[in-house]
């Protein structure tokens, strides 16, 4: 972080009011954040395009697929507030509605991206493991209605907490979704486990269960002498490797940094220079967070045959009418 920026603060220093000071954060982290999220949203909404206009017919994998990327596209209109909040010097100048608009949309993109790779990877490890066994959730019409459950409950826990997260001001500043406002401190933390908990630990327990049995028949049992056994196995294993990828390099920073914040936040209050240091981490983690929007293209592309060849129809298609602007401009000459 830039020292200009800073105020350097002793590891026990605190303000009058007997809370940490608020600082703004670097630039850099504004910049990124809006670059990574503006590409994730250029990324899923291509995919969102080629799902619903050049994919003529779904099978349940297809169906999860769409709904993850509009779980990644729903994060955009927050995306110019938070650039605006971060270069105001973590200062909130929207009012209540938005702020709350802003944690309900936040937490439906992290935790929905959470719970769609989690039933993605269920999804490939019943398809792979068990091809020979009926299954709903090979259904198309039960995974429909199971994508519709889930967003019931990502709009239930978003309305839940956009009321118990209010803004408020704090000094001189108005915080939104902060670990700086000292009466929402214990409401954060409870939440913050709560989260990390079912937004995390279990889906990526369950993610994680599901591909190592999968990698596991992919050695013992897959016969990949054939074509389509060796096609198989390295969709297979792409999978594996994109998603465990996203838990771990987009989902787990934002996650431990977040509960280590809360904590400082809660029994170390006056750590004033840690809690900083620990809060412009969090806020780089988001970055991170952000590449998962980026990395989740990926998985269609290995996880659905319709897309990747709606995909290279349509880079065929591009590529043919170059090819008559070229022969038209050659005549003309």
């Amino acid at each position: 972080m830039d020292p200009m920026l800073i105020n350097p603060l002793p590891l026990n220093a605190s303000n009058d009011t007997g809370s940490c000071p608020i600082e703004p954060q670097h630039v850099s982290i504004n910049i990124l954040l809006c670059l990574v999220f503006f590409l994730g949203f250029l990324l899923n909404s291509f995919s969102l395009w080629i799902f619903y206009c050049r994919t003529p017919s779904w099978h349940s994998g297809t169906t999860l697929q769409f709904h993850l990327a509009l779980s990644d596209a729903i994060v955009t209109p927050v995306t110019p507030m938070m650039a605006v909040y971060f270069a105001m010097g973590s200062d909130w100048r929207f009012g209540r509605v938005l702020c709350q608009l802003k944690i309900a949309l936040l937490s439906s993109h992290f935790y929905g991206s959470t719970i769609f790779l989690t039933l993605i990877s269920i999804h490939r490890f019943i398809v792979v493991v068990h091809f020979n066994k009926s299954s709903c959730i090979k259904q198309k019409d039960f995974v429909r209605k199971l994508c519709t459950g889930v967003w019931i409950v990502l709009l239930v826990q978003a309305v839940i907490y956009a009321f118990i997260l209010p803004p408020s001001k704090e000094g001189r500043n108005n915080q939104c979704l902060s670990i700086h406002q000292k009466d929402l401190k214990e409401v954060y933390f409870i939440i913050n486990f709560i989260l990390f908990i079912f937004g995390f630990v279990l889906p990526f327990t369950v993610s994680a269960v599901c591909y190592g049995q999968l990698a596991s028949m992919l050695t013992s049992r897959l016969n990949i002498s054939t074509a389509k056994g060796l096609k198989v196995k390295m969709k297979s294993q792409r999978m594996i490797g994109v998603c465990l990828m996203i838990f771990g390099l987009c989902f787990l920073p934002l996650n431990l940094l977040r509960t280590v914040g809360v904590t400082i936040t809660k029994y170390y209050p006056q750590k004033c220079q840690l809690l900083l240091q620990v809060e412009t981490a969090y806020y780089a983690s988001w970055i991170l967070a952000g590449v998962n929007s980026c990395l989740d293209p990926l998985l269609y592309c290995f996880g659905s045959g319709n897309f990747k060849v709606a995909f290279q129809s349509l880079r065929i298609c591009q590529k043919e009418r170059q090819n008559r602007n070229d022969s038209e401009t050659s005549m003309n000459q």
